[in-house]
C-alpha cells in the first residue's frame, strides 16, 4: 500500500517537472527574440549623409541576418528538447503499461537509468582516453596521428586517396555533413555560453568561422578545434568538441556456406597470346588445383592469334581434366565492355558470380573465396583495389637478375602501388549485372565502360564493397595508346602509363642518374689520391 501511494505521489511530480522543462524552454526563446536595449542600438549612419539610407538599410539586413540564424538555432534546440521530453515520457509509459506493479516500475526506471549513466561514464572516460586535455607518450613518430584541416569551402588533407587533391571541397556527404554539424554546434554553444544568464552577447554565424582541424583515433574519437573570429582584431573563439565512439554492438553473426558457390572468371581478349598463355599457368594453379569452383569464360575479338589462344585453352582443358569453360569469338573490332557484356549474358545456368577479368591479372585462391564473401544477390558487389606492379627492370635494375613472377609478388611501396583509380576488377552476380543494365555498349577501345558501371551501382541501393586486397595483381606491361582512342580516353591511358613504370623517388634516381654517377666518379677519384 505504501509503494502505490509513494508511486500516486511521484506521477503529479513528474508532470510538474515536464510542465516546467517546457515554460523554461518557452523563456529562453522568448529572450531570444526580444528586442534589445537601448544601450545596444544600432550605430546608425548621420541623417544628413550621402548615404545614410543604403547604410542604414545595410546594417539593418545585416543585423537581421543574424537574428535569422539565432533563431533557427534555437528552434532545433528547442526541438531537441521537445523530442527528448516526449521520448522520455514514452519510455516512461511503456515501462508503466508493461509492468503495473510501483515496485516493478521503480526497479525498471533504476535500470535504464543505471544504463544511461553507465553509458555516458563510457562516453566520458572516452575524452580521457583521447588526447584531448593532455599528451599521450609515443613510442614514434609514425605513431603520432596528424590533424586535418578545414575551412567553410576546403579541407585540407594529408591522406588524399582517389581525388588525389591536398585541397578540396568535401565530396562524400557524410565528411560533408560531419563539418557542417560540427560548425553549426559550436556557433550554437558560442550563442549560447553557459553560465552567462541573462547576459547579452553578440550573436554569431558561420561567416565568423575561421578554421578548424580534425583528427580521429579510431578507437575512442574524433576531436574537433574550431577558431572564431572574436570581438577585436586579435581576438579569437575557440570551440573544442569531441565525438566520442560508442561501445563496439554485435549486428550479424551467421554461418556462410561456400562450398557450391560457383565463379565465372570472364576474360575480353584480342591477339596477346604470350600474356593469355601465363594468365592460364595462373589460372590452372589457382582457379583449377586450388579452388576448383570456377569456370572460365573468354571472348575473342577478330581471328588474329585465335587459333595460338584456342590451343592453349584446350591443353590446359586436357592436361588438368578442366571442362569449365566457353570460347565465343567475335568478328568485330576489340571492347572490353563489350566483351564482358556478351560474355554475361551468354551464361545460361543458374544465377553465378561472375569475375570481371583482364589477361594480365594475377589472382589468389584467397582471393576468389573474397570475392564470395563479399558479394550477395540484390544487395552485394565487390569492388576490390587491386595492387599494381611496377616495372620490374626498373626496380630489379640493379640486380644480377630479375626474380621469378611469385617473388616479385610482394606489396611493398618499391614494387608497386594500390591502384585506386580503376574499377575494372569486379565481381557480381549475374542477376545485379543484368538488373543494373549491363555495361555501355557504346563505349570503345580501352578506358570508360568500368567508371560507367561502377556509378550505375553507386546509384542504386546496393551496397558497394570497395578495399585493398592481397591477393589481386595488376602485372605490369609496357602500354600502348592508340591514337583512335578519343582524347579523354587517351589522357587516361597516358596517367596510368606514367603511374605504371615506377615510384616518384626510383623515377627520380633515373632522371639524376647522370649526376649521381659524376658524384661517385669524384668519390673515387679522391679515396685515390689519399
Amino acid at each position: 500500500m505504501m509503494l502505490r501511494r509513494g508511486f500516486i505521489l511521484f506521477i503529479p511530480r513528474l508532470v510538474v517537472l515536464l510542465v516546467v522543462a517546457c515554460c523554461s524552454v518557452s523563456i529562453v526563446y522568448m529572450l531570444a527574440c526580444t528586442p534589445k536595449g537601448d544601450n545596444q542600438q544600432l550605430a546608425l549612419p548621420r541623417v544628413h549623409g550621402p548615404t545614410a539610407k543604403e547604410g542604414y538599410e545595410a546594417i539593418l539586413q545585416e543585423r537581421e541576418e543574424q537574428h535569422r540564424n539565432y533563431i533557427i538555432s534555437l528552434k532545433k534546440q528547442i526541438a531537441q528538447l521537445k523530442a527528448e521530453l516526449q521520448g522520455r515520457s514514452e519510455q516512461l509509459k511503456n515501462v508503466q503499461d508493461q509492468y503495473p506493479d510501483p515496485l516493478d516500475i521503480q526497479l525498471a526506471h533504476s535500470n535504464l537509468e543505471k544504463a544511461q549513466a553507465n553509458l555516458l561514464a563510457f562516453l566520458r572516460s572516452q575524452i580521457d582516453k583521447a588526447e584531448v586535455h593532455r599528451g599521450v607518450k609515443l613510442s614514434t613518430e609514425y605513431a603520432a596521428v596528424p590533424f586535418e584541416s578545414f575551412t567553410l569551402q576546403k579541407v585540407y588533407q594529408l591522406e588524399t586517396g582517389l581525388t588525389r587533391h591536398p585541397e578540396e571541397k568535401p565530396v562524400r556527404k557524410d565528411k560533408r555533413d560531419e563539418l557542417i554539424e560540427v560548425i553549426e554546434l559550436a556557433v550554437g554553444s558560442l550563442n549560447n555560453p553557459e553560465g552567462d544568464g541573462n547576459a547579452k552577447h553578440r550573436v554569431y554565424t558561420a561567416s565568423d568561422f575561421v578554421e578548424g582541424i580534425y583528427r580521429t583515433e579510431k578507437d575512442k574519437g574524433t576531436l574537433y578545434e574550431l577558431t572564431f573570429k572574436g570581438d577585436t582584431k586579435h581576438q579569437f573563439k575557440k570551440i573544442v568538441l569531441f565525438r566520442p565512439f560508442g561501445p563496439v554492438m554485435k549486428v550479424k553473426n551467421e554461418d556462410v556456406n561456400m562450398a557450391d558457390t560457383l565463379i565465372n572468371v570472364i576474360v575480353p581478349l584480342a591477339k596477346r597470346a604470350s600474356k593469355f598463355r601465363q594468365f592460364m599457368q595462373n589460372f590452372r594453379e589457382m582457379g583449377i588445383q586450388q579452388d576448383g569452383r570456377i569456370h572460365l569464360t573468354v571472348v575473342y575479338f577478330g581471328k588474329e592469334q585465335m587459333n595460338e589462344v584456342k590451343s592453349i585453352l584446350e591443353n590446359t582443358s586436357k592436361s588438368a581434366n578442366f571442362k569449365n569453360f566457353t570460347f565465343i569469338q567475335l568478328n568485330e573490332e576489340f571492347s572490353r565492355g563489350k566483351g564482358l557484356d556478351v560474355g554475361a549474358r551468354f551464361w545460361k545456368g543458374n544465377n553465378v558470380v561472375l569475375f570481371f577479368c583482364d589477361v594480365d591479372i594475377y589472382f589468389t585462391a584467397e582471393f576468389l573465396n573474397s570475392c564470395r564473401l563479399n558479394t550477395q544477390p540484390g544487395k552485394k558487389v565487390f569492388y576490390p583495389v587491386l595492387f599494381s606492379q611496377y616495372n620490374p627492370s626498373i626496380i630489379y635494375g640493379h640486380h644480377d637478375s630479375i626474380p621469378s613472377l611469385e617473388q616479385q609478388l610482394i606489396i611493398k611501396k618499391e614494387t608497386g602501388f594500390w591502384r585506386d583509380f580503376g574499377f575494372g576488377m569486379t565481381c557480381q552476380y549475374r542477376s545485379d549485372f543484368i538488373n543494373i543494365g549491363g555495361f555501355d555498349l557504346d563505349i570503345k577501345g580501352w578506358g570508360g565502360e568500368d567508371v560507367h558501371l561502377y556509378r550505375k551501382y553507386l546509384h542504386s541501393n546496393l551496397i558497394v564493397i570497395r578495399t585493398p586486397v592481397r591477393g589481386l595483381f595488376h602485372l605490369w606491361h609496357e602500354k600502348q595508346c592508340l591514337d583512335e582512342l578519343t582524347p579523354e580516353q587517351y589522357k587516361m591511358c597516358m596517367q596510368s602509363k606514367a603511374m605504371n613504370e615506377a615510384s616518384h623517388g626510383q623515377l627520380g634516381m633515373l632522371v639524376f642518374k647522370q649526376e649521381i654517377e659524376t658524384h661517385l666518379h669524384r668519390q673515387k677519384l679522391s679515396s685515390k689520391k689519399t
